[in-house]
């Protein structure tokens, strides 16, 4: 972009892009009729239309997990994945401001305010005199106050923008928390209860404001030293949390991986989401990034297979083992594991039975069997897919097989494709040609579990162990569709143990380097890490947008320890 100001201007194609099945679908429920509610249908669904993308594997989840300790991806076989070691980057915290992912969400970032902007311009003139408009002009206020969360979170900067022509304020620390707040505390009485979770609603308002709040002394000053969670904030959390706990429209999911299910838009666990039922060009993304480029999803779509990326760490899967002690963290906690793939005693499965397991990929794998190519799968004489070991066709050797393994790194020998545990938390979409494409499930933003975290830890941080306590097991004993896997209680809590909880939780779920900062593990030591400077706790403003600035001197300054 040529100069910063150029991003916000309102372009005619802002309107309309991509605009069709998204009136069609997100906005399907109109809250009143004729052209009006129209006009203002058209003028909202840019603002939310970027949303899928931004949450692709190789955006926000690349940097909010690939550099935690929680996720972690090499150069596969030397051969895929080295994309000039921007991940490898990433997990070291050797990110500079040509980082190209850290490029992309700010890129997108860029757009979804400025579309926000416009939209709020485009339904002013009308929202005195028509509640769809005054409904839609929330949600764009409301937008804009979580996008420019996220350039909080991620870059320490809002933007403060009215009028599409203007240039923008630049918010740090305070004015910024402060912005983002009156925001969404302005617009929560104009919005609606009941057009969720691919809107923003009263609820995903009250979650966000208690996010905000419980984040707030880090924002304020994200270098510091400790933090400090003053106690007014912490009973903000608590009061916005209660206010979607107590409202009676959401319920824990009695099955944990139900929240990721194909058709989790209905399910009642989910507050806000990236809307990505049928038809919305959606991306399953978020379930090949870490499969094996050998495995196949679905036995309908012969190039519907995985990609050999991301993996857990080992140490990530230690904490799990640690807490479970003797046993065997599949069976004693629903989140880490659900055998869905059920091979029967003559391994052949017909294409309406077969599903594959979710959560943490360990060992030896079993799947769909071909010969080395994507042409076909092997059948029985009945028309049903024979299941077996998965072979890796990318070695010659007779016996080489998928075969995960704990250990991954970034030597030669730790970046082989069977390093690393993998992860399956989606559902693999039914309708995904090959493996990229047509996502179905919502993704997850905010759920009510989170709401459960957050009230607990305020409550911890205000000193009330027991009260934070009960209600992290609260939300362990809602899981009950696998009583035989329900978490046991936990005895204890303290800020080290909720930290773990949360890991347990929302592994996957573009969470962890907001977590880690919060709880002050952001600077320590994992696999392949070692940085302690606290200043990559935010990221480097885009030299290119700093650049495209240029002509405003002192308007866009890079953040403290990047060049």
């Amino acid at each position: 972009m040529k100069n910063l100001k150029i991003a916000f201007c309102i372009l005619p194609f802002l309107f309309g892009w991509s605009c069709t099945n998204l009136n069609e679908k997100i906005l399907n429920e109109s809250l009143t009729s004729g052209a009006d509610s129209t006009f203002s249908e058209s003028v909202i669904t840019p603002a939310y239309a970027l949303l899928p993308d931004l949450f692709l594997h190789t955006k926000l989840f690349a940097v909010q997990e690939i550099s935690t300790d929680e996720g972690i991806l090499p150069y596969r076989g030397g051969k895929d994945w080295g994309d000039n070691g921007i991940y490898i980057d990433l997990h070291r915290h050797t990110y500079s401001s040509a980082h190209s992912n850290v490029k992309q969400v700010w890129d997108d970032l860029m757009v979804m305010i400025a579309r926000s902007v416009v939209a709020i311009n485009g339904l002013k003139p009308l929202a005195d005199n028509n509640e769809s408009a005054r409904t839609y002009l929330a949600e764009a206020r409301g937008l804009r106050a979580y996008y420019n969360m996220l350039t909080l979170d991620l870059w320490g900067i809002a933007f403060k923008k009215e009028e599409p022509n203007a240039m923008s304020e630049i918010l740090r620390k305070d004015d910024a928390v402060n912005y983002i707040k009156s925001e969404l505390e302005a617009v929560v009485n104009d919005l609606k209860t009941d057009v969720g979770p691919g809107r923003l609603t009263k609820a995903a308002a009250y979650g966000l404001l208690a996010r905000l709040y419980m984040n707030a002394a880090v924002w304020r000053n994200p270098y510091a030293t400790t933090f400090e969670f003053a106690s007014a904030d912490m009973d903000k959390v608590i009061e916005y949390s209660n206010l979607v706990i107590n409202s009676g429209q959401y319920q824990l999911s009695p099955e944990y991986f139900a929240c990721f299910n194909n058709d989790n838009h209905t399910n009642k666990e989910l507050v806000f989401a990236a809307d990505q039922r049928p038809d919305l060009n959606g991306h399953n993304r978020m379930s090949y990034f870490s499969m094996s480029g050998n495995f196949y999803g679905n036995p309908l779509y012969q190039n519907g297979n995985g990609t050999d990326g991301a993996a857990i760490t080992s140490d990530f899967y230690d904490s799990w083992v640690a807490a479970n002690g003797s046993v065997d963290p599949a069976n004693a906690d629903c989140r880490f594991w659900w055998k869905r793939l059920i091979v029967p005693a003559d391994s052949a499965i017909s294409a309406e039975a077969y599903e594959v397991d979710r959560g943490i990929y360990r060992g030896m794998q079993y799947g769909l069997q071909n010969t080395g190519t994507k042409t076909a799968f092997l059948k029985t004489a009945d028309g049903r897919y024979k299941i077996g070991k998965i072979r890796d066709w990318r070695r010659a050797e007779a016996n080489a097989y998928v075969n995960y393994t704990r250990e991954i790194n970034f030597t030669s020998e730790g970046s082989n494709y069977n390093t690393g545990y993998r992860v399956e938390k989606y559902q693999w979409s039914k309708s995904s040609t090959d493996g990229r494409n047509k996502g179905e499930a919502d993704l997850v933003i905010l759920r009510l579990a989170d709401l459960y975290f957050l009230r607990a830890e305020a409550k911890l941080r205000k000193g009330d162990s027991a009260g934070a306590l009960a209600d992290i097991n609260l939300v362990r004993a809602s899981r009950t569709a696998r009583p035989d896997v329900t978490p046991k209680p936990l005895q204890s809590m303290t800020l080290d143990i909720l930290f773990r909880e949360r890991g347990f939780e929302f592994y996957w779920e573009h969470q962890r380097r907001t977590d880690m900062i919060r709880f002050g593990k952001y600077e320590g030591t994992w696999t392949e890490k070692t940085d302690t400077d606290v200043k990559k706790r935010l990221f480097p403003i885009p030299q290119t947008a700093i650049d495209g600035a240029s002509s405003s001197q002192g308007y866009l300054v890079q953040n403290e320890g990047y060049n």
